[in-house]
């Protein structure tokens, strides 16, 4: 493969889908568009937005964040967009076969999370927002993915259904902040992490003091998680 000067990032969404190019080092080359995720949101109709999305755009590589769970490139599990239609589906490579171009597909969570993770030590990143996403970091690597969200965490609630935007619309934010209390005392005592990064769109309403090893991101600041991907080994 020639040498990668440019990728195209993805970041598909329940609600949207969103893409940027990015040099090697995260720099955006393009605006950074998003149109409105397709419903029903088949693998067919996804590659059509994307297509009209980065129309024009020119690109060595893409790298694409996917919500739900896969494999090497294969889904298993997209509860935001229906498993039905997307279980066994090759997305990486209906992608690069779309495109013409070498693709890496992972969870957008750990797409995202590339961006923000140090490189040092054991990372774990949190999104806080419809649901709980989650991606594991040991100095530097992404660890393979585990979908943490559909893991009980009290009673009989997963991590979201207890944090995720119901629970929050439900409980109100007083008692929401006291179910993350819950769980970042959880993910200190099985993981032992080295620093939590919480981000998503309800970061925004933690109202209570932090561990200094706890930081509060915007999905800004994983903006160059495409570029990231590429330069983990395959």
């Amino acid at each position: 493969m020639k040498t990668i000067k440019k990728i195209l990032s993805i970041d598909i969404g329940g609600t949207n889908i969103k893409s940027s190019v990015l040099d090697a080092d995260g720099k955006l080359l393009t605006e950074y568009k998003k149109l409105p995720t397709p419903n029903p949101a088949t693998p067919n109709a996804v590659i059509k937005v994307i297509k009209k999305l980065t129309e024009g755009w020119d690109y060595d590589v893409i790298a694409s964040g996917f919500p739900g769970y896969l494999k090497e490139g294969v889904v298993f599990t997209a509860p935001n967009l229906g498993t039905e239609v997307w279980k066994g589906c090759k997305f990486q490579d209906l992608l690069a076969k779309s495109f013409g171009k070498p693709a890496r597909v992972v969870n957008d969570a750990d797409m995202q999370g590339l961006g923000i993770m140090s490189g040092k030590g054991f990372e774990i990143v949190v999104t806080l927002g419809t649901g709980f996403g989650s991606a594991f970091f040991y100095n530097g690597v992404l660890l393979p993915h585990m979908e943490v969200a559909h893991h009980p965490i009290k009673k009989d609630k997963t991590y979201d259904e207890y944090i995720g935007q119901k629970a929050f619309d439900k409980a109100g934010k007083k008692r929401w902040n006291e179910h993350l209390k819950f769980i970042i005392q959880t993910l200190k005592t099985v993981y032992n992490y080295d620093t939590l990064y919480l981000g998503g769109g309800n970061a925004k309403k933690i109202d209570f003091e932090l561990d200094k090893n706890i930081k509060i991101v915007t999905n800004e600041e994983g903006i160059d998680g495409g570029a990231k991907l590429w330069q983990q080994k395959a």
